[in-house]
């Protein structure tokens, strides 16, 4: 049986990723295509209270490798308990951030550097996305678009850490143009759909979906 097919969305804070993820999963339903829709931190019972411990605006005492680890461990338990599965089964998975998001904020916003690629690498195995939309948005205009008070942790930090983000995901689409497909989300949310739509109906129809 084929291995399935692995798309992630990812993009600085502000970017539109949840409402596009919308867009897409109601873009699958229409096409009567089962497709399994997740994402990060979180996706199982474990991840979900790993990510709770993440984005908890009051666990400021966290330091940051224990912030990249719990990342990776929850990712691990995501890759093996959900993601793997529906892939080896020939299904479809779309996953609201992955790998890039830690090697970006982890990796350049905390400086962590290659640690955390490293980390990573051990949570996820040979679990990488065959494509990644990349949600490019400036982080001034992306924390402008978020309330304050509803900020988790990560969405409060200074505009140098969100730029320094930024800048790491740009680094990593330069790495990889092959998976990446890189989106301009500073246009209107309409535009940003149309635009993602049309490069999904390629990827299904070269992929044979």
């Amino acid at each position: 049986m084929r291995r399935g097919l692995f798309i992630t969305v990812e993009g600085p804070d502000g970017s539109g990723k949840s409402t596009q993820i919308e867009y897409l999963r109601n873009f699958f339903s229409e096409r009567n295509t089962e497709c399994l829709f997740t994402r990060e931190p979180g996706g199982t019972a474990i991840g979900e209270k790993l990510r709770d411990i993440i984005l908890d605006r009051n666990n400021r005492e966290m330091c940051d490798m224990t912030e990249a680890l719990l990342y990776a461990a929850s990712r691990a338990q995501h890759v093996n308990q959900l993601i793997r599965p529906v892939l080896e089964a020939g299904g479809i998975v779309i996953c609201d951030r992955f790998i890039d998001s830690s090697i970006a904020y982890q990796g350049y916003g905390r400086s962590l550097g290659d640690s955390v690629r490293l980390i990573n690498e051990l949570a996820v195995g040979d679990c990488m996305p065959d494509v990644t939309f990349l949600l490019e948005l400036s982080p001034k205009e992306g924390k402008s678009r978020i309330e304050e008070n509803g900020q988790d942790r990560l969405e409060q930090e200074k505009i140098e850490f969100h730029n320094r983000v930024f800048e790491g995901y740009e680094k990593i689409a330069d790495l990889y143009p092959e998976r990446f497909v890189r989106i301009d989300a500073g246009r209107d949310r309409m535009t940003v759909k149309k635009d993602i739509l049309e490069h999904m109906e390629h990827i299904l129809r070269d992929r044979g979906f």
